[in-house]
């Protein structure tokens, strides 16, 4: 039963209902936009990649790319900041607030 203030998708309640994966493909597709992009290179968005890669190789990539996504949920909400880009902030939050 849902209780007065809280969404059905509440990770404090159950996590049924809550769209990990497509969360996490949200926001990687906007931050791909800006890390694919030579533009915006330097060594930290190299390394994420790579680790990014890594953890999609892993024996368990929805936890492992979940867990590189949060450690480094500051960084990306930086990025979309900075470029002014409110759907990636959208779909970031999104992410927080139901899986992290």
């Amino acid at each position: 039963m849902p209780t007065a203030g809280r969404t059905q998708n509440d990770r404090y309640v159950t996590f049924e209902g809550i769209d990990f994966e497509g969360n996490m493909e949200a926001v990687l597709a906007h931050l791909r936009r800006y890390i694919d992009n030579p533009a915006f290179a330097n060594p930290f968005w190299d390394r994420f990649r790579e680790r990014l890669a890594a953890a999609v190789e892993a024996e368990r990539p929805v936890a492992d790319r979940l867990l590189l996504m949060h450690a480094h949920v500051y960084y990306m909400a930086e990025l979309f900041e900075d470029n002014d880009d409110a759907d990636a902030i959208a779909a970031l939050r999104r992410l927080e607030v139901e899986c992290f």
